[in-house]
């Protein structure tokens, strides 16, 4: 065996504590400016899109299809940014007064 890869070996095995381990990106998911569970959604509108654009071609011509893949396309992009602005999850928020009774007993 070479002395160099000898060398190599025996730092590799000092240095080895366990299995490694995969911790995660460390920051969010983002593509594009899309974040997280938007880029399925994203993906999603792409694809209905493009089935739009088969069967619109196929029932009106190619133009009418390329135009309906736009516009659809288009409005899915534009909801999954409108609804990213909100947040990665879903925020209710209630308007009016809560009154709490029989929160403590005495």
């Amino acid at each position: 065996m070479d002395t160099s890869l000898l060398q190599f070996v025996c730092i590799m095995e000092s240095n080895y504590v366990g299995s490694p381990v995969f911790k995660g990106l460390q920051r969010p998911l983002e593509f594009m400016g899309i974040r997280g569970r938007f880029l399925t959604f994203a993906a999603m509108a792409i694809g209905f899109s493009f089935v739009g654009f088969i069967i619109f071609s196929i029932a009106m011509g190619k133009l009418a299809g390329f135009v309906a893949m736009l516009v659809m396309a288009i409005t899915g992009l534009i909801t999954i940014y409108v609804k990213q602005r909100g947040g990665l999850h879903a925020k209710k928020r209630y308007k009016g007064v809560f009154v709490y009774r029989e929160l403590y007993v005495h």
